[in-house]
Order: structure tokens, then C-alpha cells, then sequence
């Protein structure tokens, strides 16, 4: 086994984002719900780009959010994710390795373009993404790197990457790598529309193969089919060891057993985007919980990332958060 020891390693869809300005009217004339994630295929992603006001390009995916945001609070983390060998393929490699993060999932050489998601921001500061998937749905169990998973403490995974088959089959595969070693694995439903696709199996998964899980108040809800939060928590939290639960404004909610522990959102952020919000509350816990923190103060470096890149466009840190978790936080890294 390598002798590397990660924090945690991230695993899911590859993809680009690509984030233009949009309103309403926009929205209802492409047909589009907001605030969700819907699959396209290539030919609707060129119609839509092609429609779209200009946008930033710059290199996202759920899982890769996280890993780069660990990465920034001077963690140690790897990912896992599938690009093509081309331009956009060449992006995503050159910016996750060039924030810290080890990468090296080889890249397929034929078939489908790296993905892809355009993100239209309204002015109420929600996102409506549209995913082309591309070569994320090569990634496979063969994908998986055993040494990486061994000597991670943790292994998350996005709840998106289980709409293609192959990714499903390195889920389990890496949740059973992790456990055999002793190490913990993590889930992030992603989606309320993803839930809704797969909530058996979720549930089945999350039942028998995940120690923390993330989840908004929206996807948890959807996930045991109740319009009721606490109704929701008192179903989760006798199947997994830990759940973080966000909010929004309301903060996030992180159980534990019989614990409950409420952390409040910050107050007095300009939200910008909110793409990325829960990928990085994610890191922000990660971090924490890999690094010797209790629950409360890991929920507030979550917390504190979250608001970080929501105060901007682009679901990626824009300045280092180990320096502002030491200046709001006065927390020192590990």
C-alpha cells in the first residue's frame, strides 16, 4: 500500500463549468426548472451554450469543489474523476492539480468530450444547471486506486455520479476498499431530482455502506418522502454514524446518535452564486472531522466555506480558506 496518507479522497463527475447570467423569462423559455440539475446530451449543450449571455469558464463538478476547497484549508486530499484527452480535459487536470490536490485518473483517449456544465445565475442568486456528462460516464470500478482509498480517512462520494451504471459499480467498490481498511466513506445526495431517480437505492446504500452523509433540507426530506425536517432527521439518524444537514439561512444541523448540534449560518454575506454552497460545507466538515475537530467546530468551517463561495461567482474558493478560517475562526490548521 502507498505510503500517502490523505484526509480524503473525492470522487465524481469531471466536469467544466461554464456560468453565465440569466432571468426568468429566460429559464421558462428554454423549458428549464429552476434550480435544478438536468442531463443533457451534446447537441442541446451547443444549442444552449449558443444562447446563453457569455459566460466564465472555469473547473467544477460536486466532488472536485470539495476536494479543491479541502485543498485550501491546507488538507490533504485526492480525487477521482474521468476527462477526456482534450481542451477541457486539459483544464480541469491543470486547475484541481494546481490547487493542491493529487489527480490521476488516466484520461480516456476516445468516445465523449469532457463534461460539461452550463450554470445559469439568476438575479435571486439561484443556479439552474445543465450537465453534459461526456466522459465522466467512462469512469469505472477499473477507475478506482486501492493504495488511495486504504490511506484515505475518508472517501466521499457525489450522489450524481450514480446515474451511469459504471460509476454506481466504482461507488461500491470504493466503499468497500475503505471499509476493509478501516476508514470511513461519505455520500452527498447532490439533488432532490437525483434522490427522486434513485431513492431505494440511496436509501439501501446509505443503510449499508455510508458512515457521513451530506444533504440539504430538500433532499433529505425527499429521500424519506416527508414535507417535514425533523420528521427527517428522526429517520436518519439511526442509519449512518453521522449526518450534516444544511439549511440555507437557517445554518446546518449535524447529528450524531441522540446528538444534535445547531450551527447558525453567517450573517451579512452579498450572495453572488450559489453554486457550490454544499460542496463546500462539505469540505469546510471534512476538514474539521479529519483533523482532530468536534462536530459543532467542524460545522463552522463548513459553514464559513460555504459562505466564502457564495459571496462570488464560481463554486470554487477565490482566496485561501486555511487564512480565513484563522482570521474569522481563530482556528489554526492541524
Amino acid at each position: 500500500m502507498t505510503e500517502r496518507l490523505f484526509d480524503t479522497t473525492c470522487i465524481g463527475n469531471a466536469i467544466v463549468d461554464v456560468i453565465s447570467k440569466a432571468d426568468d423569462a429566460f429559464l421558462a423559455a428554454e423549458g428549464l426548472t429552476k434550480s435544478a440539475m438536468m442531463l443533457i446530451d451534446m447537441e442541446r449543450a451547443e444549442e444552449l451554450y449558443a444562447r446563453m449571455q457569455p459566460g466564465i469558464e472555469m473547473s467544477g463538478g460536486s466532488a472536485g469543489n470539495t476536494a479543491a476547497g479541502i485543498a485550501s484549508l491546507g488538507g490533504k486530499c485526492a480525487y477521482i474523476g474521468k476527462v477526456r484527452d482534450d481542451q477541457l480535459g486539459s483544464i480541469f487536470t491543470h486547475d484541481i492539480r494546481a490547487g493542491g490536490v493529487t489527480f490521476e485518473t488516466v484520461k480516456s483517449t476516445n468516445g465523449a468530450a469532457t463534461a460539461r456544465c452550463l450554470i445559469l445565475v439568476t438575479p435571486d442568486a439561484h443556479r439552474t444547471m445543465n450537465t453534459y456528462l461526456g466522459a465522466c460516464i467512462e469512469l469505472g470500478p477499473e477507475d478506482i486506486d486501492p493504495d488511495i482509498i486504504a490511506a484515505s480517512k475518508v472517501t466521499y462520494m457525489e450522489g450524481y455520479l450514480w446515474d451511469p451504471e459504471n460509476g454506481k459499480q466504482a461507488f461500491r467498490k470504493a466503499a468497500d476498499i475503505a471499509h476493509a481498511a478501516g476508514r470511513q466513506v461519505s455520500l452527498t445526495l447532490s439533488d432532490s431530482f437525483c434522490v427522486n431517480r434513485y431513492r431505494e437505492e440511496f436509501q439501501e446504500f446509505i443503510k449499508s455502506g455510508v458512515d457521513i452523509l451530506f444533504a440539504n433540507e430538500e433532499e433529505i426530506k425527499s429521500l424519506y418522502q416527508t414535507t417535514d425536517f425533523e420528521s427527517a432527521l428522526a429517520a436518519v439518524r439511526d442509519q449512518v454514524d453521522i449526518a450534516c444537514l444544511t439549511r440555507s439561512e437557517k445554518g446546518a444541523v449535524i447529528v450524531r446518535g441522540s446528538e444534535v448540534h445547531a450551527v447558525p449560518a453567517e450573517t451579512n454575506i452579498n450572495v453572488v452564486d450559489t453554486t457550490g454552497a454544499g460542496d463546500l460545507f462539505a469540505t469546510g466538515f471534512l476538514y474539521g472531522h479529519t483533523n482532530g475537530h468536534d462536530l459543532t467546530s467542524s460545522g463552522r468551517i463548513g459553514v464559513m466555506a460555504a459562505a466564502e463561495v457564495i459571496s462570488h461567482y464560481g463554486a470554487r474558493p477565490a482566496v485561501s480558506l486555511k487564512e480565513l478560517m484563522q482570521k474569522k475562526l481563530a482556528v489554526s490548521p492541524s
